[in-house]
Order: C-alpha cells, then structure tokens, then sequence
C-alpha cells in the first residue's frame, strides 16, 4: 500500500508539462523505494533508476549482465512509491525495443533512455566502449516511438560517441536519432562545458546532462546547465556512493571496536525511518498500529 495520489498517465502528462517549462528538473538516482520516498519529500523533480547502480546492486558490473526483467521489476517498485514521474535506464534496449518500452510504460514508468553500445555495453565513463552503427540506432529509436502506447512517455536517446568518435560526430548521431523521433537526447561523456554547449546549440530536443562522480564530465551545478540550456540533469549513482561508503565505515567501526555506540550520530533514527514510511497512514478504524511511542528511539 501506498499513499500516492496520481497514476501513471498523470506522472507522465505532468513531466511532459514541467518539460515546456523549460526549467531544469532534477532527478536524483534512487537505489530503491525508499529512497524515492526521500527524493520526493526534499522537493526534486524526478526519480531515476540507474542501470549501473542495478547491477551493482546485484554484485556485477555494469556490462549488460542484467534482463529487462530484473531492470522493470525495480524499477516498478520505485515507480509506485512516490508521485514524481520515474525514468529508467534501459541500457541497449536489451533483446528488442518495442517489447522494451511496452513493458515499461506497462510497468508505470514516466520514460526510459536507451543507447547506442553494443549489447555488452559498459559504463558510459569508462574507455574503449563500442558503438553500433548509426543506422542501426536509428532503427532501434524507430521501434521505439512505434511501440509506445502514451504520447507522453518519454523516449531518450542517449549516444556514447563523443569519446569514441569525437563530438562531430556524435552532433551527426544527435541529429539521425532526432530525425527518428528521440524526445529528449542524452549526451554521455562531455568533456567539458563547451562540449555541453556545442550538442545545444545543434540539438532541437530536449537534453539530459549526466552529473555522475568520478566520470569524464566536469560537475555543472545548476544554474551552469540552466543558462546552457538543459532541461534535466540526472545524479545516477550519488545515493548509492553515499550509502555504501556510510555502510562501509560504520561496518569497520562495528569490527574494530565491537560495538555501535561510535557511529550512532551517522544513522538514520527510527523516529525518521517512520516518518519517511509514513506509518501512521497504515492505521485503519479497526486497528492502531501505531500503539508505541518513539520517545526516547530518537
């Protein structure tokens, strides 16, 4: 159960309104339910679930290791918690686009991006990627927008080529993926804020900027991707790095010194656990669950 407010369609309907504004909209990356509760309760636009962070959730690497099932049953999940609309990486579109987005736009998502690597694709900041060819891309967006059954949902295409073929090329890809009816187009891999500013000036969707840690792209703050022109900016694996290095510390204290009371202060407390789960709507006239105090399990 959950006290969410609007379906799917309005989710959708109402990003596609936010996008006209063309304010920049915010979507943090959620790890799971939770922490889509979280995202929404600070105020940010969006929710996105990130491939990467899926797989190494799950152990692996994220070199298309996981199935379109493991991705929308996630991402469902997520999905529901919350009134924000959701977008979900959908790597290469796995065994077939259409049945990629029709499952998802099934699934309740607000849109998807897909990319052009090979199927045994990796992280869009790491060397030595490949690309499928141009015209193979543009026929898997074809496929795309056909099989979507919502005007709304959001097809994103997103081009690994700037550092695999330089950022004229990528312009080109950018133009044949608009042509084939991309909505909004995501630029993996900018160098620097130049680069940004060049796919603007050539591109007439919508653009996704990639603020991830540690990668290839300078990190902009929001008023640089607003004054160049960008309508949405996604942090895919930020809440992920910032739990596990928090679970990793606390989990050395823990076997160092045998006990917790150290790193108390860095947990979350049951009183905000329970708020942010909203509890006490889980009440009902027949039955108080919420029969207990938190006083003093601050």
């Amino acid at each position: 159960m959950h006290f969410t407010k609007k379906n799917a369609a309005e989710k959708r309907s109402g990003l596609t309104n936010l996008l006209k504004s063309n304010k920049l909209l915010r979507f943090p990356g959620a790890y799971n339910p939770l922490c889509a509760k979280l995202i929404s309760e600070i105020g940010f636009d969006g929710v996105y679930v990130s491939g990467g962070v899926m797989s190494n959730d799950l152990g692996m690497p994220d070199i298309g290791l996981t199935t379109l099932k493991h991705v929308s049953n996630r991402a469902s999940l997520i999905a529901k918690v919350t009134d924000l609309p959701t977008i979900v990486d959908a790597d290469t579109g796995f065994k077939s686009c259409k049945e990629t987005i029709i499952k998802l736009e099934e699934s309740g998502l607000s849109g998807c991006h897909i990319e052009d690597q090979i199927e045994e694709k990796r992280c869009g900041h790491l060397d030595n990627k490949e690309l499928i060819s141009k015209e193979k891309m543009v026929q898997k967006i074809k496929d795309a927008a056909n099989a979507k059954k919502d005007k709304n949902f959001l097809i994103i295409v997103r081009t690994d080529a700037n550092t695999v073929e330089g950022i004229d090329k990528t312009i080109d890809r950018i133009k044949a993926y608009e042509d084939a009816g991309a909505d909004m187009i995501f630029p993996e891999a900018m160098k620097d804020i130049n680069e940004f500013e060049k796919v603007r000036k050539n591109a007439k969707r919508y653009l996704l900027a990639n603020m991830t840690e540690f990668g290839k792209s300078k990190l902009l703050d929001k008023k640089q991707l607003e004054s160049l022109g960008y309508n949405m900016v996604i942090y895919p694996v930020t809440t992920q790095r910032l739990a596990m290095k928090n679970v990793e510390d606390g989990l050395k204290s823990i076997y160092k010194d045998g006990h917790q009371n150290n790193i108390i202060d860095k947990m979350q407390t049951r009183k905000r656990l329970y708020e942010l789960v909203e509890y006490e709507k889980y009440n009902t006239a027949d039955k108080k669950i919420t029969d207990f105090s938190t006083e003093g399990h601050e």
